[in-house]
Formats: C-alpha cells, sequence, structure tokens
C-alpha cells in the first residue's frame, strides 16, 4: 500500500530566486492549516506518517515534495543518492551564513494561499533537519503564526560560524525578532546530544527570548518526529499547534 493513499496530489507556483517554480504538493484533512517541509532525502514515509498524525488532531496538512523520492522509508542510499542534487540546487542554501533559502518565498507563497482557503488566524510551519529553519523564513510573514523547528542543520557544519546560524538573513531575523515581540512563540526541539544542530537553539534563544519553547529530548537521535520518533516532541507539537491555531 502506498503510503500516500488517501492524500490528494496538487502543485504549487511561486518565484524561486526571481523563476517561476512549480513543486507538487499532497494535501488531507480538514481544520487550521499546517505546511510540513520534509527532511533530507526526500518527502519519507516517516513523514508522511508523522503528517497523518496532525490531520487525525483536526488539521488540514500541506506536504510540499520540494526534492528526492515520495512516500519510501528512509534510505542513506536515497541520501547518497540526493545530496549531490541539493548541493548544486539554487533552490537552497547550504553553506552560506546570514542568508535566508531561495525557497522560502514559495512557502510562503504557499502558506498564504493554504490561510485563503481554510481561515482562521493563520497556519502553521514546521521544518526538520535540512530544512528546519525554514519555519523561521516563513515566520517573516504574518500568515503564519505557529512555526516550529525541529533539529535544524543548516548551513551545514564544517567551516567556522556556521553551528550558531540560523538560515535568516539579517532582515528575516529582525523580522522574526519583531513577530516574536508581538507576540508569536517559536518551538524548537531537539535531542541534546545532536551535534548537526550545532549551538542554533541557543542562537534562536537570544533572538527571540521568552517566546521561544525550547524542547531538548534525551537519548541519542536526530529525527525528532520521524526516524528516532520521540512522543515527547510529538506532544510538544500536537500541542503548539492546537495552542496556536485553534
Amino acid at each position: 500500500m502506498d503510503v500516500l493513499d488517501g492524500w490528494t496530489r496538487t502543485e504549487h507556483t511561486a518565484d524561486v530566486a526571481g523563476r517561476a517554480t512549480t513543486h507538487p504538493v499532497w494535501r488531507r484533512g480538514t481544520g487550521p492549516g499546517i505546511v510540513v517541509v520534509h527532511e533530507m532525502p526526500g518527502l519519507t514515509a516517516g513523514v508522511v506518517r508523522f503528517a497523518e498524525e496532525l490531520v487525525e488532531a483536526g488539521h488540514t496538512v500541506l506536504l510540499p515534495h520540494l526534492f528526492g523520492p515520495a512516500g519510501r522509508e528512509f534510505s542513506n542510499l536515497d541520501v547518497a543518492r540526493v545530496f549531490p542534487r541539493i548541493c548544486v540546487s539554487r533552490e537552497f542554501t547550504k553553506l552560506a551564513r546570514g542568508v535566508t533559502t531561495p525557497v522560502a518565498g514559495w512557502l510562503r507563497s504557499l502558506a498564504r494561499e493554504l490561510h485563503a482557503d481554510v481561515g482562521g488566524p493563520g497556519v502553521g510551519a514546521l521544518g526538520m533537519c535540512f530544512t528546519g529553519g525554514f519555519a523561521l523564513a516563513m515566520m517573516v510573514d504574518d500568515t503564519t503564526v505557529a512555526p516550529v523547528v525541529c533539529q535544524p542543520s543548516t548551513p551545514f557544519i564544517g567551516l567556522p560560524g556556521r553551528a550558531a546560524d540560523l538560515n535568516l538573513s539579517p532582515a528575516d531575523a529582525e523580522a522574526v525578532r519583531r513577530r516574536a515581540a508581538d507576540g508569536c512563540k517559536v518551538l524548537g526541539i531537539r535531542y541534546a546530544s545532536d551535534p548537526l544542530v550545532g549551538t542554533r537553539l541557543d542562537t534562536l534563544t537570544s533572538l527571540v527570548g521568552d517566546a521561544f519553547i525550547r524542547v531538548e529530548l534525551d537519548g541519542r537521535g536526530h529525527s525528532t518526529v520521524t526516524e528516532q520518533r520521540s512522543q515527547v516532541a510529538v506532544d510538544a507539537v500536537l500541542d503548539f499547534f492546537a495552542e496556536r491555531l485553534s
């Protein structure tokens, strides 16, 4: 059985770095809207299963498919195949500091379209790993009222300064700070022992202060709501969306 059975495939087109760009989007559910941005290596079965928990909780969920395979179980072979293509793609920022990923504009457009369709106070956004910081970039737009940052891991650590970088331009970081000061909370989740996250949650704490809800998980792991799924993490996400989107 295809894990995406029951989901409706659509498409969304918006500007990315000056070019009209179209990506598939999978949709399911009713109620307040949430955009879940998948991790490396693609729209895996684990991401879909997590999204189904959000649907069951009473949300309309969109799964944009930005790269890699869709519907397959996670595999390191897929990571090896997809990673080189991501590294040359103009849609994503991989190494540069103080830069917002170019695909952020596309995601903001998708969130606005979803909000116009389902209404409510705004939409939720969740990024993870490679896309962890994307929810912050979406928060720049007033449409996103419930950003969740799971194990943010870009720009890639390895060169000085990158372990603390939030994948945001100075202007977008200031917009995030202003929105947080106006009452928009941010949820961030990581395994405390995960080296890929670096000190980004410390940076986020400094940026938004008391608006940041920080969840540090015990044990060894990386993918907090998918491959090394923590019920503590999932419950924190469900509670956050219920509070912010009701």
